[in-house]
């Protein structure tokens, strides 16, 4: 039986060899490391108390600039808009007043301000409640498909766009044409106020429930309102107001266009005296 024979030991080309047919192709210290060896224990870390945590303080609001932050409340709002109106002497200065005015929510969401259409000097006033898509779009009243029925009803008494004068109550359209809330109503009252005291109309037309209520002050239906003559105060003299339906209404209920035109009728015979 012969003895296993001891292979000689390699030298440092053939390490040098192994090691990079191994993957070891770079050095990671100067000293050699026995992976195998017992690690020294590591001294666990002091426990450093965490430092208290900060009182959590209020920010301050942030200021309103120009619209960009939320309005003022409805009753620093309301007071501004009483205090603007009464300043306008012209219609001119009072729609210059509700482009910079910036109490009214409605004013962020609206495209442009619709302020009014047709002749500032004319006998009668026609009043509606809010402007919708198509006048948001053209920046006046009445000019989408109630309007155009509005242009019919007043030309069946002789009447066109020269000679009346065309407003809203709201002069911005409320977001997906919905009903402005009592708030929205309250801040564009005084320029609504103001607007028919500086045309000075013979006759006040409300045109639907929401502008009858809001400017006769009175709290039944337009049923009950339509076709009845009113007093509206100015403040300086008193103005003779006649509700009647709003076109958007009658497009819908068209069998209420008779009593629409008994109206109208009414009107004409006291614009001939």
């Amino acid at each position: 039986m012969s003895l296993p024979t001891s292979e000689p030991a390699p030298n440092l080309a053939q390490l040098l060899a192994f090691y990079l047919e191994a993957g070891v192709d770079c050095t990671l210290g100067d000293k050699p490391v026995d992976r195998l060896a017992e690690p020294e224990p590591v001294p666990a870390p002091a426990i450093r108390e965490a430092p208290p945590a900060p009182i959590a303080r209020p920010l301050p609001a942030a200021p309103m600039l120009n619209g960009l932050a939320e309005p003022p409340a409805p009753d620093a709002a309301i007071a501004s808009a009483r205090e603007l109106a009464r300043t306008a002497p012209t219609l001119e200065s009072l729609r210059d007043l509700l482009e910079k005015f910036d109490g009214c929510a409605l004013k962020s969401t609206a495209s442009r301000l619709v302020f009014a259409d047709g002749n500032p000097k004319a006998r009668v006033m026609f009043v509606g409640e809010a402007p919708g898509r198509d006048e948001d779009i053209e920046g006046l009243p009445f000019v989408g498909r109630s309007g155009k029925l509005l242009d019919r009803m007043i030309a069946a008494i002789g009447l066109d766009r020269t000679k009346v004068y065309i407003a809203n109550v709201i002069p911005w359209r409320p977001p997906g044409n919905r009903t402005p809330t009592p708030q929205e109503t309250q801040i564009c009252l005084p320029f609504i106020q103001r607007q028919i005291e500086l045309v000075n109309p013979d006759v006040l037309v409300t045109l639907g429930n929401p502008s009858t209520q809001t400017l006769i002050g009175t709290r039944e239906g337009i049923m009950r309102t339509r076709g009845k003559w009113f007093d509206y105060d100015t403040g300086t003299r008193s103005i003779r107001a006649l509700p009647t339906f709003h076109p958007a209404y009658l497009l819908r209920s068209p069998s209420y266009k008779r009593m629409s035109w008994q109206d109208l009728r009414a009107i004409g015979k006291v614009l001939a005296t």
